[in-house]
């Protein structure tokens, strides 16, 4: 009978950890996300329409 009688009792305690667990994920799913969005805008970056694509900028990385 021990478990049945404290299932009852802790049950309202159990729902609040596992909404609280399951709120705490989501937050980090939303921070994890707004982050990846602000590194990609940092990425994507045009190139200048004026100027002729050339070799040295296909394959330099560190040319901006």
């Amino acid at each position: 009978m021990g478990i049945h009688y404290d299932y009852k009792s802790t049950r309202g305690d159990k729902a609040m950890k596992k909404e609280a667990k399951r709120k705490a994920r989501i937050e980090q799913r939303r921070a994890k996300r707004s982050s990846n969005v602000n590194k990609t805008s940092d990425e994507n970056k045009m190139h200048d329409i004026d100027r002729p694509i050339t070799l040295e900028d296909l394959t330099n990385p560190d040319n901006n």
